[in-house]
């Protein structure tokens, strides 16, 4: 009975010293159930119960070993950026250098405006993609400036080469925009480009409407990247809220009313009367009917009390 009694609640993670105090204290022929409530009586916890409340201790990895945790760095971007309140940006950065260089030189020093405007308003997700042949040095059909911008910025984890190589002399360059796109789409993030990539638009119907709604168009003035403040058009939202994950409604704010008291459009103003907030907002043609009907209806009742006997 000892036995199976000490072997019942080993299962159940106690242990062997607890639970044979228990059985002297309270005799070999003690029930479950008593057992278990002196167990939990003297504090006594499951061993699974008390590996879950003490925190795993960290471990330290060699250098250069395989990690236990793989893709932690990976895990922690998701989770800052999860956090963040504001939306991950993917910049062509062909497009940026290009345009920074009047469409005649590859401008790298545009690509860092363009990443210095988004880290001073806070976004931590930021990604730049260029093809991988723009590491080669500069030629007269193909100039480059500022190439030493393009190291700095894959050294800080923003700047992504996509792939190209040379078959038979000849140079074979994957499709960077369809790299911007997707990553764009897969982040819910914003797309920086003055392109409208149409060809990706007739290849996926949801990256068309990703597209429409997520690109980011902008000029540069003077050395200064500057976006719309409009992004979508006068109607649609400010940059701010096109920026950001939760956007900020602007509180409705009522234009008063320029004829003041002297206004007869009465309920069917559409302007802020201040001095209605109190009274029943009522048309002319309204109110004067409402004073006609008050005396005639008292007439009337005045004629059925002299009528009535």
């Amino acid at each position: 009975v000892h036995q199976s009694k000490l072997d019942f609640f080993c299962k159940l993670g106690y242990g062997k010293q607890d639970i044979c105090k228990v059985l002297e204290n309270l005799g070999q022929e003690a029930l479950e159930d008593d057992v278990l409530k002196e167990l939990i009586r003297m504090g006594s916890k499951p061993q699974a119960l008390e590996n879950q409340a003490q925190p795993s201790p960290l471990k330290l990895v060699a250098r250069g070993s395989c990690s236990t945790t793989p893709g932690l760095k990976w895990l922690r971007e998701d989770e800052s950026d999860s956090s963040d309140s504001l939306r991950p940006i993917v910049i062509d950065g062909s497009n940026v250098a290009m345009s920074h260089g009047n469409k005649e030189v590859f401008s790298c020093w545009g690509i860092q405006l363009a990443v210095d405007w988004f880290r001073e308003r806070g976004h931590s997700y930021i990604k730049v993609f260029v093809p991988l042949w723009r590491k080669e040095p500069p030629r007269q059909d193909n100039p480059i400036a500022d190439q030493h911008i393009l190291e700095e910025l894959e050294k800080q984890s923003i700047l992504v080469y996509t792939p190209s190589r040379k078959v038979k002399g000849k140079r074979v360059v994957c499709y960077d925009d369809r790299y911007i796109v997707k990553v764009a789409y897969e982040r819910d993030g914003v797309i920086v480009s003055n392109d409208h990539y149409r060809d990706l638009q007739n290849e996926n119907p949801e990256w068309k409407w990703f597209i429409e709604q997520r690109l980011l168009m902008y000029s540069f003035v003077s050395n200064r990247f500057m976006p719309p403040d409009d992004p979508l058009g006068r109607h649609g939202p400010t940059l701010s809220n096109f920026l950001s994950k939760k956007p900020v409604l602007p509180e409705k704010k009522w234009q008063p009313c320029p004829y003041g008291k002297k206004c007869t459009y009465g309920n069917k103003c559409k302007f802020y009367h201040p001095e209605r907030l109190h009274q029943a907002q009522l048309s002319v043609a309204d109110e004067l009917r409402a004073k006609i009907q008050v005396p005639l209806t008292l007439g009337k009742e005045k004629q059925r009390c002299q009528c009535s006997p």
